[in-house]
This record gives C-alpha cells, structure tokens and sequence, in this order.
C-alpha cells in the first residue's frame, strides 16, 4: 500500500508507492553486469556479518554479480586489509555454497596493496610484492580478480613504464583473466596521473600498450572517469574480447544501452543503490524492449547522480541508507562512522528520489526509518 511521509521544508506530504519490479531476476545475457557491494557495520569499528552477507544474497537473486571489497565497501576509507581478506573469504564461500545449491552467484573480488603502510614511501618491488600476494589470496578463494587502482603505486610511478611493468609482472601470475580497475580522480584524489598521464590520452594510450601485450590475461577494464564521452572513445580502441565495464555512475543508462557501435558492460557501485529497477530494466534489455529499458533504468539516475555529488567518495553514505531503508540492514551504520560524512538535506532528498525511482521496496517499512530518522537528527 502507499505510505505518506511528510517531509522537512516540503509544503505536500511524499507519497511512496510499491514499486513493480519481481522480487528477483535472472542474470542478464545481453551484458555483463556487477554490483560493488557496501559493508554495513554494527558500529564504527565492526562488520555486520549477516547484513553484509544477506546483502550479497540480495544482489546475487536480482543477477547481478557482485564485486567484493572495492571501493564501495570502503576500502581505503575504513575497510582494512585484514577485514577485507575476512570479507573475501567470506564472500566467496557464500558464492561457491549458493552455486552448489543451483543458484547464480557471480563474484569479482579486488586485489591492491593496501597491506602497505600509508603515507609512507615504497619501491615498486614492495608495490608488486603487495599486489602479488593479495592476487594470490584472491585466486586461492575462487572467486575472480579485479586489479584495483592502487595509491602507493601511483605515488610510486615515474611514468607510464612503471605500470607497464608491474602489471606486466601482475598478469603473468593471473591464472585467468582479470579486470582492470581506472579509478578517477573524483573517486580517489591520491589516484590523480593514474597510468602515468596528467591526461585522458597519455593514461589510455598506456593501457592500451598493457592490453595490447598481455591481452590474453585481461577480461576487461573498469573504468570510473566520470566523463561518457571518453568511456565511449576508448571502448571504441579495445581489442574485440576486452570488455569496458562502465563506473560511470552518472552516465550508465545510455553506456549500458549502447549506440550502432557497441554497448559498456557494467561494474556499479550505483547498482548497489538501485538494485531492483536496474534489474528490471536489463530484463527488458534482454527482450530488445528498449521503451521498458528506458522506463526503468531513467528515473534511477538523478538518484545515483545524487548519490554521487562531490564529494564523490562519500557516495557509500547514500548505499548504506538505501541498504538500511530497504530493511537490508538493521541500522544505519558504516565502518568509521562514515555515515555522519552526509547531510540530514543531502539524505532527504536522496529518499524522495529514491521514491520516484521505486528504488523503496517496502513504502510502509521506508517511512517508518525516514521518520526515525528525521526525529534523531532534528
């Protein structure tokens, strides 16, 4: 039924309305597609450990695949090492326990070199030891590798060389094709000159001369530049086999759907935001229905730009409270207290739109923590 909530500085209360998306989706066959899931915690220092595995459970029944310890599940802001090993492990456990059972559990989990200290200098054997041997740990779980951005690499590299060769020596030791991870500067301001390049071109063109040389080891690239038309360029240049997973969180729906020629597969934090209607709109995808695509897919987007306004890395505040909205997670809390890096206004406007977008599964449920949620911080 619809619930109604009134809202601060809104003169007509907000109706929620049931959204009509099935309550789960197959895998889509006309794209690749994964969610980079959130953590949810119990409080600042602590992993909610059925939150954030019932999360998982939640993308996998949708079909989405789910790409583990990214930068949505804060890693890097909050999300050690050690925790992300423990959520590896985990996940892939899960995953491998769901496929054994006949269901669909895609799964990607990111390698970097966090382990290393930060804010301190370290050599590029250091740096490629560190990638190594999370490469190794990821491999050993069973679940595929993303080769994330890493920071200490780009404080580290003099050039495009210098990325040429420790992925050069990265892939050699991949047993499968793995996904390149770009990361742009909004996402990650230590990311900045990522692939040796102050410039879209000089970064691609190093990219390109890796996928060019060890092609056979690469599935495809993720890119987050935040710019469709760039994305769009380079897709264009990739060998055929080398997929380009759109990070675009503002421009996904036309990259996904794709142009005369060709179309971005997917790796999206957004999809984590938006889950149901994003799936809804690949299924009507699948079928050539282009209208049903649109119609879904369209209104989530103001919503992920909003939840991905600068400052851009504080996107998993808006994951996290849809996730809790949504009844995927008992309380509204994230690792470091991160949750508090929002506005009350900020929040508000992301469950009106999240209302339009039917991103609100349970209208009765959502307005219920709303209004908690307006009484705790007025």
């Amino acid at each position: 039924m619809t619930a109604r909530i009134t809202l601060p500085g809104r003169p007509e209360q907000l109706a929620v309305t049931p959204p009509p998306w099935a309550p789960g989706y197959p895998p889509p066959a006309s794209r690749r597609v994964y969610a980079a899931a959130h953590v949810a915690a119990t409080d600042g220092a602590t992993i909610d450990w059925e939150s954030t595995m019932g999360f998982r459970d939640y993308l996998w029944a949708h079909g989405f695949a789910v790409a583990e310890a990214m930068d949505t599940a804060q890693r890097g802001m909050g999300l050690s090492w050690a925790q992300a090993r423990e959520l590896i492990a985990a996940s892939a456990a899960r995953a491998a326990a769901r496929r054994a059972a006949g269901g669909y559990a895609g799964i990607a989990c990111g390698a970097g070199t966090d382990q290393l200290a930060a804010g301190e200098s370290h050599s590029l054997a250091a740096i490629v030891d560190a990638y190594a041997e999370q490469l190794e740990f990821v491999q050993d779980s069973g679940a595929g590798v993303i080769l994330m951005a890493s920071r200490a690499l780009a404080a580290a590299a003099r050039g495009p060389r210098d990325y040429l060769d420790a992925y050069g020596v990265l892939l050699k030791q991949a047993s499968q094709p793995v996904i390149l991870h770009w990361l742009g500067e909004a996402f990650d301001p230590a990311l900045r000159g990522y692939w040796g390049g102050a410039d879209f071109e000089t970064a691609a063109a190093t990219v390109l001369d890796l996928v060019d040389s060890c092609g056979d080891k690469v599935d495809g690239i993720k890119l987050s530049v935040l710019d469709a038309g760039r994305e769009v360029a380079l897709r264009r240049r990739l060998p055929a086999g080398i997929r380009l997973y759109t990070g675009d969180d503002f421009g996904y729906a036309d990259l996904i759907r794709g142009d005369a020629t060709g179309h971005s597969d997917a790796l999206l934090g957004a999809f984590a935001a938006v889950t149901a209607p994003a799936a809804a709109a690949l299924r009507a995808l699948d079928a050539r229905d282009l209208a049903g695509y649109d119609a879904a897919i369209g209104p989530t987007v103001p919503l992920s730009r909003l939840i991905f306004e600068a400052p851009t890395y504080y996107y998993k505040v808006g994951v996290a409270f849809l996730a809790w909205l949504n009844g995927l997670q008992p309380r509204f809390s994230m690792l470091g207290g991160l949750e508090r890096e929002r506005t009350a206004d900020h929040l508000i406007r992301v469950f009106e739109l999240a209302a339009g977008a039917g991103a609100l599964r349970d209208p009765d449920l959502a307005v219920s923590r709303m209004a908690r949620f307006l009484a705790e911080r007025a």
